[in-house]
């Protein structure tokens, strides 16, 4: 049942439901990465700059909870308009893309896929701070270490594509 109402509980389910949104995405696009880390992830070559495998987790997790507090001061503004709109469906537009990059590059088992699939997410990643912005400088602010860690991801990406042809 919807909450009805502006007050301290409207607000907080807002906030609980773009985080959990958010870290749901997240945990739905690791069970690929699970499935392919022990083997398939672990025969292939990679370059130098690669993190160790601890790390992701932690990393992730923060991201996904800075986004969906972004997503929040977005879906909470008042301002009802265009811009508020564009920026929650660019919002769910690069959630999906950054699922799809799971699902393609350890799902499929596929980096030249992967490499596709985030070079688009990175696209829409802008697009995302773009609209953002103009509705709240801080989402877009949060969003920021998101958009430098898919870049790095990319380089990664690209390097394993490369790597293991």
């Amino acid at each position: 049942m919807p909450l009805q109402g502006k007050g301290p509980f409207r607000s907080a389910y807002k906030l609980i439901s773009s985080i959990t949104l958010c870290l749901g995405t997240g945990m739905a696009g690791s069970f690929f990465t699970r499935a392919s880390l022990s083997d398939w992830y672990m025969s292939l070559r990679k370059p130098w700059f690669t993190p160790p495998g601890w790390l992701f987790g932690p990393v992730w997790t923060i991201l996904y909870i800075m986004m969906g507090i972004a997503l929040y001061l977005v879906w909470a503004d008042p301002r009802k308009g265009l811009f508020r709109r564009r920026a929650l469906w660019s919002f769910g537009v690069q959630l999906l893309l950054n699922f799809a990059w799971s699902l393609a590059f350890f799902g499929l088992r596929s980096p030249m896929l992967g490499l596709a699939v985030i070079l688009a997410l990175l696209i829409s990643i802008a697009v995302t701070i773009y609209y953002f912005r103009i509705v709240s400088r801080t989402a877009a602010f949060l969003l920021y270490p998101y958009l430098l860690w898919v870049i790095f991801a990319t380089f990664l990406n690209l390097s394993i594509w490369k790597l293991n042809l």
